[in-house]
């Protein structure tokens, strides 16, 4: 069984392609919900929470563990998998690494623009990473605060948005003019995508918008396709071999049913759960 980890809501879009492209293995998926947003929290907090949530998908029988969480998986992956794991018994992968090893062939100007949490952007995991993809990138943050709340409330398709979609990217490209390539650094962000597609044709630019999703998914196809024992372990524990999944939150479960519906195209039933 492989688990899929969130702060919130936007593993969901993880979760989706994945489904897609691997429906052999059952799924469990975790939303901490009562303590979202990770954004704005320190790395200490960050750590504690995210490596509460691993822990309990491994004691359901999660043998694989994808951190579809940026602000955990710059803040917390690499301690956890240092300090915290067996990697015999289970392994945990993170979003921002096969994220960025698409990049270098996406851009044509080597100027890079990382859209993302306040998190996110502090840990410098993005630029860390992409420099080590391709060293003469230029690559520009810019920490975007109010997207995760304004998705998480229902309020990313109102007019309301549009301003501060337009606020962070003017300020992103008034920094940096010739950015050819955004990476949207934070799961919740396709449902903004349309926006930012409508602002960026606005200005007459030509910018590559990166999304996770897709990436993640055919990533995470070929690291199995080089790891067979870990597909023996998640396929015995995977007994229905259906793609079905299980959703865990540490919020109302009907309230997780409800939000849920702006990232998936089927209903569906929560559990709540503490850590």
């Amino acid at each position: 069984m492989i688990g899929i980890f969130d702060s919130g809501y936007g593993g969901l879009t993880i979760l989706n392609h994945i489904r897609q492209h691997l429906p052999q293995y059952d799924y469990l998926y975790l939303g901490d919900n009562a303590r979202a947003p990770y954004g704005t929290r320190s790395f200490d907090v960050i750590y504690e929470y995210t490596l509460q949530a691993v822990n309990y998908l491994h004691q359901q029988g999660c043998n694989l563990i994808i951190l579809a969480c940026n602000t955990a998986s710059a803040k917390a992956l690499r301690t956890i998998q240092q300090r915290n794991i067996n990697p015999d018994e289970l392994r945990v992968l993170g979003v921002i690494r096969p994220t960025v090893e698409v990049v270098p062939q996406r851009t044509r100007t080597k100027h890079i623009g990382v859209l993302a949490t306040p998190g996110t952007v502090a840990s410098e995991s993005y630029v860390i990473e992409l420099l080590k993809q391709a060293p003469t990138l230029t690559i520009t943050q810019q920490a975007c605060p109010m997207w995760v709340p304004l998705i998480e409330s229902g309020e990313h398709l109102g007019d309301g948005a549009n301003y501060f979609v337009e606020k962070y990217l003017t300020e992103l490209l008034a920094r940096d003019s010739l950015i050819d390539t955004l990476i949207l650094g934070c799961t919740h962000y396709p449902l903004l995508q349309s926006k930012i597609e409508t602002f960026i044709a606005s200005t007459n630019r030509r910018i590559s918008i990166i999304s996770q999703g897709e990436i993640v998914a055919n990533s995470l196809v070929d690291y199995l396709q080089r790891h067979p024992e870990i597909v023996a372990r998640i396929s015995a524990s995977s007994p229905s071999r259906s793609g079905g999944c299980l959703y865990l939150t540490t919020e109302s479960a009907k309230k997780f049913e409800e939000s849920a519906s702006l990232f998936l195209a089927e209903p569906i039933r929560a559990q709540h759960i503490e850590l």
